[in-house]
């Protein structure tokens, strides 16, 4: 390719480029402002300033004094941590045993499985409620995690994925002498990385930024997630935007580096790679 004809290719794609910049700069926008908002004053914040400020230490002193920061996050991750952790185990054998072991009743029993996920959140709200305050279960983590330990989408996402799994690889560990829960867990789960992989952050995202059921569930303030912490900053009289801007910071750091560690997997795993 001559200098000429690169040359103009290059002057072809000055506008595609003008236009990524455009948008990349609309999608981090919010979050620089997010970043900007936490380090100054409210007055400045509720003016639309977009500049860095020096009110950072000040927020984050406000913000440790009017709200219990260090126990929200804390429950935050260890509820968001032990609901991935058995999603994952859960619906990862779920899917291992709806695609790898045949049964003519099986794709009745995922039919009706799947129906499940058009019936909306609130419609159960009330009967999982009672069900958790009869057991004496409120205010723990099992009352964060029981509702969502397997849900119909992550199943259906191991089902779909566990299609590109090997079965070869099954009947020569059988020959071999394993058994059925040694090829899952030495054999299985580490073919299926990738897919564990998006499944840990989509599970870890919904659980860390679940509001509706723990404000539900958490009665007690020792208990209170992240989420439900930012809506108690906004719900007062006055809102002090610059410490509500620095708790938002703080609730969206984790899930940040969560992705962006595992962002090459995730996209494996969401197009049905197997490793």
């Amino acid at each position: 390719m001559t200098k000429k004809n690169s040359s103009a290719i290059q002057r072809r794609l000055i506008p595609t480029y003008i236009f990524l910049i455009i948008v990349s700069f609309i999608s981090v926008f919010p979050l620089y402002w997010m970043v900007s908002a936490a380090t100054n004053r409210s007055v400045d914040v509720a003016r639309g300033k977009i500049t860095f400020g020096t009110y950072m230490v000040t927020n984050f002193q406000n913000l440790t004094a009017q709200t219990d920061l260090w126990g929200a996050l804390g429950n935050s991750f260890l509820y968001a941590l032990v609901q991935t952790l058995v999603s994952l185990l859960v619906c990862s054998l779920a899917g291992f045993g709806f695609e790898l072991y045949h049964d003519k009743w099986k794709d009745k029993v995922f039919s009706i499985l799947l129906l499940a996920m058009m019936i909306p959140q609130v419609a159960t709200m009330i009967p999982l409620f009672k069900m958790i305050s009869s057991v004496g279960l409120l205010n723990t983590v099992w009352a964060f995690i029981l509702p969502s330990i397997s849900t119909p989408f992550l199943i259906m996402m191991f089902r779909q994925n566990s299609r590109n799994f090997p079965v070869d690889i099954m009947e020569a560990a059988r020959l071999d002498g394993l058994s059925e829960f040694q090829i899952y867990f030495r054999m299985y789960m580490p073919v299926m990385k990738s897919t564990y992989a998006a499944a840990a952050v989509i599970t870890f995202m919904n659980a860390w930024n679940s509001y509706l059921w723990p404000k539900v569930v958490m009665a007690d303030t020792r208990a209170q997630t992240m989420p439900m912490l930012i809506a108690n900053l906004a719900s007062g009289y006055t809102v002090d935007y610059g410490v509500l801007m620095m708790g938002v910071l703080f609730c969206s750091v984790p899930t940040m580096i969560i992705f962006f560690v595992l962002q090459k997997q995730f996209a494996e795993g969401i197009t049905g790679s197997v490793k």
